[in-house]
């Protein structure tokens, strides 16, 4: 099961006179890890190099931002697989000190500023949330909501039309076994408009 990270944690290193300035958190996608990125420029104008690697899935990313190819974005990258982690951006603000480390320094540089960070973050299952929607008849209103309740999961919206049409949130995981549960309580009379197959956002 994959991970996620409750929160931003930094680190900083020293090596031989560059500063490295890390920083792991959750990111959920390509877009908002760009607008981070793009705060860290503006936050350190004299920073040589602002590195990065994002984990989630198909928007997944590795930016070595001028360092040379391979040695920055990729190995920060590495570093969140190998930890299973899932929708997590690594970032490293780099301002050189006047000494090149070659290609070997600069991948453990990255690779150790992102390590040391995670060492310190607090990990948290990452669960995909689906959104369910469904029809079903007045008298079996009472029924739904106490099904959601007792399943942990969030009655987002419901309407009053010629059926009750309600939109359920709940994890991924759990919305198989939900859908069924219901069919049989309500005799096949409950009708999915969306199954969950698509994640919320």
């Amino acid at each position: 099961m994959p991970h996620t990270l409750k929160s931003a944690v930094h680190s900083e290193l020293i090596i031989k006179k560059s500063r490295f300035i890390g920083c792991v958190q959750p990111m959920a996608d390509r877009a908002s890890a760009q607008a981070v990125v793009d705060a860290l420029r503006l936050q350190h104008p004299g920073a040589a190099h602002v590195c990065w690697a994002l984990l989630a899935g198909g928007q997944s990313a590795a930016v070595d931002d001028g360092e040379p190819s391979g040695t920055a974005g990729r190995p920060m990258l590495d570093v969140l697989r190998h930890q299973d982690l899932e929708g997590v951006l690594a970032t490293v603000v780099r301002y050189f000190g006047g000494v090149k480390l070659g290609a070997g320094g600069l991948v453990r540089a990255y690779t150790d500023s992102i390590a040391q960070a995670l060492l310190q973050a607090e990990k948290v299952e990452r669960r995909v949330m689906v959104e369910l929607e469904c029809t079903l008849p007045y008298a079996q209103e009472g029924l739904l909501r106490r099904e959601i309740d007792s399943a942990g999961a969030q009655l987002v919206d419901v309407a009053h039309a010629s059926q009750v049409v309600a939109r359920v949130q709940m994890p991924q995981s759990d919305a198989t076994a939900f859908m069924a549960r219901l069919n049989d309580l309500t005799q096949g009379r409950i009708g999915w408009l969306n199954d969950g197959s698509n994640p919320a956002r």
